[in-house]
């Protein structure tokens, strides 16, 4: 029995999420080629992410037939036994039989012979009770954190962060969200063409809806808007809304002098050129050659090169000799508010890495604030909800560099006002405090927090 196009590369990509820290969105979209047929590049994503968004909930249901934890197995057989069960438990076209042999011949395939009576035998066991409500399988005088981390499957640790921060009702509605395949989010980069472009978009058979925060924004479905000519053209972009937000918050005008730090994949640059318009001057930087290659390709596309391209480490001395009107810091984070988006993050982050990216952050900061000229603003982002890595970093920084003040929040929110839709109200995208934030159950977006400050 040969296996499916679209379980072969969902194991691959599982595999190399897993063997070598890969991200699932970038080994997926480098697999699902133009020659993988739609409907095969959809299981194909439907497995890798279900997989990994729901993988402590299977690990759960599982030991229960294996009798010892998953992690104990070669990465193979526990890749063919998530694999199995996901259909088994989360998708309802997909028989039973077929779950069970295909992740047999998965085993098979990865010369793990030896296995395929043990993923059969274990696929078979669950299958009887594949559909049963997880809560009834739990001990009832199970800690709340462990409950909710293997219902909706979270780590522990992270769930009793949460949980102490904010209640057991945003938790839940948070952590379901997280396991919700998020909005596929565009920008349209000329707003002239709106009509053209949505015309294209639904000739290619993609259903096409407004924004929620910004004007220029849209949601697709029904297909891959890279695929479509309107994308090659570069008459819109892949980008969440969120993450659309950020660079707006910097009002840049023509003719001004901007940094992007650690700005790879561009996403957020592009808005930035834009705005400078030709008689401005952008330098946008990264730590990786091959990360600012990604910038240089993006900006072909795009049709935009009014911008200057740095290679730095950030968390050092700056080597500019002018400062600049405008800076985007938009830090490396934990990733905790893109969830949904990344999976395979809730698995690799420790706690103790929140304290190491502060320092890296506050350093960052640091050093860009010395670039930054008077009267000049400052966006620092995260694509966190962690305090540590957002409002604990500002607090340092403001209390250490009396020259910096945080932009108040109306002042802040009237930022967003030439952007957003008719009659939305901007200061519910800010704390009282001025701080940009928006979270994945009340948005529909990434969770990002941004902070707007200035050198007086």
């Amino acid at each position: 029995m040969a296996v499916s196009i679209s379980r072969q590369i969902a194991f691959e990509v599982l595999r190399r999420v897993e063997a070598e820290s890969a991200y699932a969105s970038d080994v997926l979209h480098a697999e699902l080629t133009t020659a993988v047929k739609p409907a095969d590049a959809a299981l194909a994503t439907e497995l890798t992410m279900g997989v990994l968004r729901w993988r402590r909930q299977l690990d759960f249901l599982l030991e229960r037939a294996l009798k010892k934890p998953v992690e104990r197995l070669d990465l193979p057989v526990a890749l063919a036994l998530r694999i199995g069960a996901y259909q088994l438990r989360f998708l309802e076209k997909i028989p039973p039989r077929a779950a069970v042999n295909e992740s047999v011949e998965l085993v098979k395939m990865a010369r793990k012979t030896s296995a395929a009576s043990l993923v059969n035998a274990v696929l078979r066991k669950i299958a009887t009770q594949a559909k049963a409500p997880a809560k009834k399988l739990l001990p009832p005088d199970m800690a709340p954190a462990e409950r909710l981390g293997i219902l909706h499957s979270h780590p522990t640790w992270m769930v009793e962060r949460w949980l102490s921060r904010l209640g057991e009702s945003q938790t839940a509605a948070l952590l379901e969200a997280n396991n919700r395949a998020p909005r596929l989010s565009c920008v349209l980069n000329d707003a002239s063409r709106h009509d053209e472009v949505m015309r294209g978009l639904e000739r290619a058979g993609m259903r096409v809806e407004p924004g929620e925060l910004l004007k220029a924004a849209f949601a697709v479905s029904g297909g891959s808007p890279a695929r479509t000519d309107e994308f090659h053209r570069g008459l819109i972009s892949i980008q969440d809304e969120a993450s659309q937000a950020i660079p707006l918050l910097l009002a840049v005008r023509p003719g001004e002098r901007v940094l992007d730090l650690c700005a790879a994949p561009g996403g957020k640059t592009s808005a930035l050129v834009r705005a400078a318009g030709k008689t401005g001057f952008v330098v946008a930087t990264d730590r990786h050659a091959h990360r600012l290659k990604s910038i240089h390709t993006q900006f072909k596309r795009l049709g935009l090169g009014d911008v200057h391209l740095v290679e730095l480490d950030a968390t050092r001395p700056l080597p500019f000799r002018g400062d600049f009107d405008r800076i985007l810091v938009d830090a490396p984070c934990s990733g905790t508010g893109t969830l949904a988006r990344h999976p395979e993050i809730r698995w690799r982050l420790r706690p103790e890495q929140l304290a190491r990216s502060r320092e890296q952050q506050s350093r960052m900061l640091t050093m860009a604030l010395a670039q930054l000229a008077r009267s000049g603003r400052l966006v620092y982002s995260t694509c966190s909800i962690e305090p540590e890595e957002n409002e604990g970093v500002v607090a340092e920084i403001l209390e250490n560099m009396p020259s910096i003040r945080r932009v108040p929040s109306g002042e802040a929110a009237r930022t967003l006002g030439p952007s957003v839709p008719p009659g939305m109200d901007t200061s519910t995208l800010f704390t009282p405090d001025g701080y940009f934030r928006t979270l994945p159950p009340a948005h529909h977006a990434d969770g990002f927090f941004a902070a707007l400050l200035e050198k007086t």
